[in-house]
């Protein structure tokens, strides 16, 4: 039986792998422009051609977007999988600690803040102002939430200390809308649509490093996680420090959700949705399958989301915010009406 269930894993797994493989192929020829196979095979054997437009279409924008989605989909997938286990709670998401909002507030301060005052933030902080604001938002934000894990031990004290850092963060944000400019305010709804295209290769490689240290410190405490789940005296029978497990859990999760959400802006119930279909599909609560499992079907989720963006015969784009909002919504709403827990 336990050889079966091993073997089923692995073919999972590989399947899952293959699908991945298939959607970033379908999209990176998804555009406006059409690329196609022996145009793309020439790219690649001939990158250096840096004058030639389809070269930068595909190297400058599919290609950054395209692992940009495969890395914010790991990262939120794996942050929701992490939050949904210190919370026990199958709707615990990876910005209920208030990173997104933090993020939130340090691009409202540059956009909007500077043009309350008549400045121009593009004119004197470049164009990296917004993803430079962000990650100095969240990672304010964490600093604060950690302070506070510090002091607090009750994971539901936390989680309300999260939820009231992000509302103090939401009411400041009004106050600089109410005070901006047309133009200012414009650029900051854009950034809460999410963004996956406006990422650089430096950015990318950025994110990654981060997102590769999150990714690190949940596959370290995967064992701990399988033993806490049967509870705290058992866990502490087990010779499970807890007070560390949930500790590295919070820097996890804050790495992973806080550096998508500074880099891409919020993008919506991937963390929350993701983790629920790896637990159906795979029918486990072990987290030394879920972790890279859920990372998997977040990625193919996100990555589906950036191909339904290209509307059909037009060259705009939905925001990608919107299209993660309606895949993962149906899934978070069947949970609501179950009123069941994916605990196995």
């Amino acid at each position: 039986m336990y050889k079966n269930q091993k073997y089923n894993k692995i073919i999972l797994f590989v399947a899952t792998i293959i699908i991945v493989l298939t959607l970033a192929v379908l999209d990176l020829f998804n555009g406006a422009v059409k690329i196609n196979l022996s145009e793309a095979i020439n790219l690649l054997s001939n990158s250096h051609l840096e004058n030639d437009y389809l070269s930068t279409i595909f190297f400058d924008i599919r290609l950054p977007r395209i692992l940009t989605a495969i890395s914010a989909g790991l990262a939120l997938s794996v942050s929701g999988l992490l939050m949904q286990t210190l919370f026990r709670n199958p709707l615990a998401g990876p910005y209920v600690l208030g990173v997104s909002s933090g993020a939130g507030l340090g691009v409202a301060f540059t956009v909007l803040g500077f043009s309350a005052f008549g400045l121009n933030y593009i004119e004197l902080m470049g164009s990296g102002g917004t993803i430079l604001a962000a990650c100095l938002g969240s990672g304010f934000f964490m600093i604060l939430i950690f302070a506070i894990s510090l002091k607090v031990r009750d994971v539901m004290t936390l989680l309300v200390s999260g939820m009231l850092l992000g509302a103090a963060a939401s009411a400041v944000i009004n106050v600089f809308q109410f005070t901006s400019s047309e133009q200012s305010l414009k650029l900051f709804v854009i950034w809460t649509m999410g963004s996956l295209g406006s990422t650089t290769w430096q950015q990318w490689e950025l994110m990654t490093i981060v997102i590769s240290a999150g990714i690190i410190i949940s596959i370290f405490i995967a064992y701990p996680l399988n033993v806490w789940l049967l509870g705290d005296e058992n866990a502490r029978a087990s010779g499970v420090n807890i007070i560390k497990i949930q500790n590295l859990l919070f820097i996890s999760t804050t790495l992973l959700a806080g550096s998508v959400t500074a880099f891409c802006g919020p993008l919506a119930f991937i963390g929350i949705a993701a983790p629920h279909i790896a637990r159906i599909i795979s029918k486990t609560s072990d987290h030394r399958f879920l972790i890279p499992f859920s990372a998997l079907v977040g990625i193919v989720m996100l990555l589906t989301a950036d191909i339904l963006t290209q509307l059909p015969g037009s060259e705009f784009l939905l925001p990608i915010n919107s299209t993660t909002s309606l895949l993962g919504i149906p899934i978070v709403l069947w949970i609501v009406l179950k009123g069941k827990k994916m605990w196995l």
